[in-house]
Parts: structure tokens; C-alpha cells; sequence
């Protein structure tokens, strides 16, 4: 697994300040995505456990309001491991402070069952529609992407759009 960029203070991709990492690799190829420079799997830098060490020190800045983890396809099968790794040691370590993912998948078709959702708050999902696009959407590109309370779905059993 690889990824691309780590953001220090990123105030883009998610509320409030967070750190933000950009993984490598994406076959969804979305038109006018945002990050073409995250789709080829084979760039980028080797995800490691002292990729994981720094992104967990970075987040010890009590300025930090939370992690935001993207792409290129943080869910894709090559990635879902190392993400999901990433994940469950960014809530062990920072319990209160917020965890945010963005993905191609759908929520209920592919994520639903998978030891991520244990440990998102929330998630972006549904591949970008550049047709869709609208500058006035919060957290999202296009319409058809939906922003999902994950712990608040968990509990009631059923998919819990936070609305714009």
C-alpha cells in the first residue's frame, strides 16, 4: 500500500483543523477528479508503521480537531488493510477527536460490514459525478455523494445522512 500526501494543518477536508493523508491508488477515475495525481497505485510513498507513527503525532496538536483520511481510494481493496489500521490506531490513541473518510464505495454495499465503519464518524461516500458538481456542497463534489453519520447509522441499524 502507498499513499501520496500527508497534510499537516488542512482546514479543506473536514471541520475545524485536521490532518488530512491522501492515499494511493484509485480505479474509479472519476472525470475532473480533484487528485488524478492519486489514481496510479504504483506512486506515491510506502505506507508504513512509521507512516502511521507520524500521522498519530501530528494529531497530538491540541489544535487538531480531527483526522481526514482520502484519496486516490483509501477503501479500495489494496488499501481498506492499512487504512483500517490507520483508523482503529487514530481512535485508540485520540478517542474525542474526529475521524472523517472519503470513498468511491457505497456505504451499505461495500463498507456496512468492514472493521473501518468501527471507528469512522463520518464518511463521504458515492463516486464524484462531474456532472453533479456544484461549489455550494459542503464536504462533497457532487450531489449524488452523501455524508454519512457512521456511528449514528450503526446504532439505528439504518444510513443517517447529515444534511448541508
Amino acid at each position: 500500500m502507498r499513499y501520496n500526501k500527508i497534510r499537516k494543518m488542512d482546514i479543506s477536508n473536514g471541520p475545524g483543523v485536521r490532518v488530512s493523508i491522501f492515499m494511493q491508488g484509485c480505479s474509479f477515475n472519476c472525470k475532473n477528479c480533484f487528485n488524478p495525481e492519486t489514481h496510479d497505485f504504483k506512486l506515491g510513498k510506502e505506507f508504513t508503521d512509521e507512516t502511521i507513527k507520524t500521522v498519530l503525532e501530528l494529531c497530538k496538536n491540541e489544535n487538531i480537531e480531527g483526522l481526514s483520511i482520502l484519496g486516490g481510494e483509501p477503501m479500495h481493496p489494496t488499501n481498506l488493510q492499512g487504512t483500517t489500521l490507520l483508523a482503529r490506531e487514530f481512535k485508540k490513541n485520540f478517542p474525542t477527536k474526529t475521524l472523517w473518510a472519503w470513498t468511491g464505495f457505497n456505504f451499505e454495499e461495500y463498507l456496512k460490514d468492514k472493521e473501518i465503519v468501527k471507528y469512522l464518524d463520518v464518511l463521504i461516500d458515492g463516486v464524484y459525478v462531474d456532472e453533479l458538481h456544484s461549489p455550494l456542497l459542503h464536504w462533497r463534489g457532487s450531489s449524488n455523494q452523501r455524508v454519512i453519520d457512521v456511528q449514528k447509522s450503526i446504532k439505528e441499524n439504518k444510513t443517517i445522512i447529515i444534511p448541508d
